[in-house]
């Protein structure tokens, strides 16, 4: 077996469309996770996947790329907040915002944290998706470890999260905010009438056309007016080719 078959084999057994990544980056990331469980070919790391729910986990959260944390680039989410304040909630008070590819919930949390400081009368819908199931339901559980709290300031901390056992707990406030859904950003279709959409350190990972079609469909899911947030290594030199113009260093503004 080689990686095109690897990777047809896990279209068909797991339904991830890995076509779309960076060929070589993906299978450098695929030999590295090999080696760590001490597995040499592409044959015998099926039949783990197969047979080892715990390793067949591992490597879908290996390949879906889940790295996160609150705040994330915490100067980025404060010009975030500014164009938040100034201009969305400026137009309308209600907001409806979709984190893509939320991982285990600290993008779409950080989000309600700052509109329950800056908007707490609105009535704000918060849709956070990803791809795997099993990250959704540690997002809705709302546990955390130190890994993901570096950013928090104090006051926050202790405004929005319990501790227990050396373990952060997301407040029921903040969690009653968030909806989650499963989401495939290749596969399924996108909802519309967003006033902000952040997808944040997973575009990268993708091939150009996979990229090209992800932001095309962001910019018809946006409100005229709407952002699109991204990661901090992920400017869009061609925004204007997506109907953006810039209104930040990683913030786009639907023209």
């Amino acid at each position: 077996m080689d990686f095109n078959d690897f990777h047809k084999w896990v279209h068909r057994e797991l339904g991830i469309n890995l076509s779309a990544y960076k060929p070589d980056q993906l299978n450098r990331r695929i030999d590295s996770l090999m080696s760590r469980v001490g597995i040499k070919s592409l044959d015998e790391y099926t039949k783990v996947i197969k047979c080892d729910s715990e390793q067949r986990q591992k490597f879908l959260d290996f390949i879906t790329i889940n790295v996160t944390e609150f705040f994330r680039n915490p100067e980025l989410f404060d010009d975030l907040e500014k164009k938040i304040s100034t201009e969305l909630l400026h137009n309308n008070p209600n907001l409806k915002i979709w984190s893509a590819a939320c991982s285990i919930g600290c993008e779409p949390y950080t989000i309600g944290m700052i509109l329950n400081r800056i908007s707490p009368n609105g009535r704000h819908t918060i849709i956070a998706t990803d791809i795997d199931n099993t990250i959704l339901s540690k997002a809705k559980l709302g546990e955390y470890t130190n890994n993901e709290m570096k950013n928090i300031k104090s006051n926050d901390l202790n405004k929005y999260f319990e501790i227990k056992d050396d373990k952060y707990y997301i407040s029921n406030k903040i969690k009653s905010m968030v909806t989650f859904k499963k989401h495939d950003l290749i596969l399924d279709r996108y909802e519309n009438n967003f006033d902000l959409i952040i997808c944040r350190n997973v575009v990268i990972y993708f091939n150009n056309d996979t990229k090209a079609e992800i932001y095309k469909r962001f910019s018809n899911s946006l409100k005229k007016g709407g952002f699109l947030f991204v990661g901090a290594t992920e400017s869009i030199y061609n925004y204007k080719d997506y109907g953006f113009e810039k209104a930040a260093t990683f913030i786009y503004k639907k023209l």
